[in-house]
């Protein structure tokens, strides 16, 4: 692994059973601040709707109150879901932002509400569920019970106008890039310009979980390629090959950039981490049962849960993709990670109860990460 590999952070607003969200959110951006004090190169926040234990609803609300809270790093949603709203309505929010805090945002886009792209081929040969250097890929889980459910339905509803429709994906992101740049013009000819928003100096991300639709707009656009391991472990290489495979240089990149997620919990050694990591095999049953994230449960309430074969099987692969232990661990996992992937970034989600244990979780890791010699800044 060469130096230069940089760390991020992607935030969900975790709200910790006996919290609030209020103060999820004061906790989020007082990490925010720790993180730029540990070198991390940008943060960002996810969106997430109807959940009960996250508070991240609108990225571009929260990244305007943290801006003001922090001066360097850099900010950025992971990622605005384009599937219930508007290309215009997503570059005038990121263009106020950016009036105030200029040059400072990542504008990540995502798809929301359609089916999961079929499996690809990826160039990489996965043998017994795992890549050649010994990462960790587990069979594909199907979202299709999650996209299926009622609550998953009811979010649609009550996120889009009635009878409207959402807009082709790869339409809308020309549309977004359009706008930003100043070049949009209806198909009868008419112009349209976004004040604040039009030249606005943001860095525009695609998000995906495999090689699909996410992938190819991204290569075909040559903007920056977000690819998730967290959300999706088993289809992060084709997610990466398949943007590289649809790359084309463009004005703002001349060849393929990507970061990499993954789940993350440091403490000072690994038994002390693991206890720390406990709530999370809970608290992912109940995003893939449909239930809605619950609040991040402790390390007691997560052991009281009576589990069944079926629930043990719903979330083993994130169970066994999860980065837990002592700092030259974890750094060694994400190493391997960078290394199978060829991620020139690595995107690190930790979530505990405690906010002091993910705030030092993220420190203890920067600490190692720059022990080691990696840059913490992007190019």
């Amino acid at each position: 692994m060469s130096p230069g590999i940089p760390l991020g952070v992607l935030d969900l607003v975790p709200i910790s059973s006996g919290s609030t969200a209020p103060e999820a959110l004061r906790n989020s951006i007082e990490l925010a601040r720790r993180a730029e004090e540990f070198g991390y190169t940008r943060y960002w926040f996810a969106e997430h709707h109807l959940n009960p234990g996250v508070a991240g609803t609108s990225p571009a609300v929260v990244l305007a109150l943290t801006a003001s809270a922090t001066s360097t790093i850099r900010l950025g949603s992971g990622a605005v879901q384009l599937g219930h709203r508007t290309a215009l309505s997503t570059v005038e929010e990121f263009g106020l932002i950016d009036a105030l805090h200029p040059g400072r945002f990542d504008l990540g886009l995502g798809r929301s509400g359609g089916r999961p792209s079929p499996p690809l081929p990826s160039a990489t040969p996965i043998v017994d569920g795992k890549a050649p250097n010994g990462l960790r890929i587990p069979p594909r889980f199907s979202f299709e019970r999650l996209l299926g459910s009622p609550r998953f339905a009811l979010q649609r509803k009550l996120l889009l106008l009635p009878d409207a429709k959402s807009q082709d994906y790869a339409e809308q992101v020309d549309d977004v890039l359009a706008l930003l740049a100043g070049t949009y013009r209806s198909p009868d000819g008419i112009e349209a310009h976004v004040v604040p928003g039009e030249g606005a100096d943001v860095e525009v991300w695609i998000l995906g979980s495999s090689g699909g639709t996410s992938a190819e707009v991204a290569g075909r656009n040559g903007l920056r390629f977000a690819a998730n391991y967290h959300v999706s472990p088993a289809t992060v290489l084709e997610a990466a090959d398949g943007y590289r495979a649809a790359f084309q240089p463009s004005d703002a990149l001349d060849k393929p950039y990507v970061t990499v997620s993954a789940d993350v919990v440091v403490a000072e050694d690994d038994e002390t981490a693991r206890e720390l990591a406990t709530g999370y095999g809970l608290w992912v049953r109940s995003i893939r049962t449909a239930e809605g994230a619950i609040q991040f449960p402790t390390p007691q309430e997560a052991r009281a849960h009576v589990w069944t074969d079926e629930d043990r099987e719903l979330v083993q692969d994130r169970i066994d993709t999860q980065f837990v232990g002592a700092p030259g661990r974890v750094a060694d996992q994400l190493e391997q990670l960078q290394e199978a992937t060829g991620a020139d970034e690595l995107l690190i989600t930790t979530i505990t109860h405690d906010h002091a244990d993910r705030v030092r979780s993220y420190e203890l890791l920067a600490q190692e990460w720059s022990r080691r010699g990696y840059s913490s800044q992007s190019s």
